[in-house]
């Protein structure tokens, strides 16, 4: 079992960065592919970013590409979004999950065995 905690979503202006945490614990975190994904209100929960098991190879939806960074630091068991040129669309709940799938598979939520509670971001105009 995986226990997935995020935080430090909040509210903030049109053009602002925030920088998510997710924190595992109960089982090698370094042995899970970490993912991003979102739900805006009425739509469907989207892919946002992944990071591979070392860290060294990241993925990113196209409306986010050039403005998130995702990243992950084994030692602590915490994977991170910093989010920054954040548009009013960016507002959603923020998830985080592990996934022992292969890499390729990164991009499906199914594929994700372990979901933290959310963490939601509002981007204001």
């Amino acid at each position: 079992q995986v226990q997935l905690v995020e935080s430090w979503g909040g509210l903030v202006q049109a053009g602002g960065s925030l920088r998510l945490s997710c924190a595992a614990s109960g089982r090698t975190f370094s042995t899970a592919v970490m993912g991003w994904f979102r739900q805006a209100p009425g739509k469907e929960r989207e892919f946002v970013a992944a990071v591979g098991r070392s860290g060294d190879i990241t993925s990113y939806a196209d409306s986010v590409k050039g403005r998130f960074t995702v990243s992950r630091d084994n030692t602590k068991n915490t994977v991170y979004l910093q989010m920054n040129s954040l548009k009013p669309e960016d507002t959603a709940v923020y998830y985080c999950a592990a996934s022992d799938a292969t890499w390729i598979q990164h991009r499906y939520e199914l594929k994700y065995d372990y979901w933290g509670q959310g963490t939601q971001v509002t981007v204001s105009t």
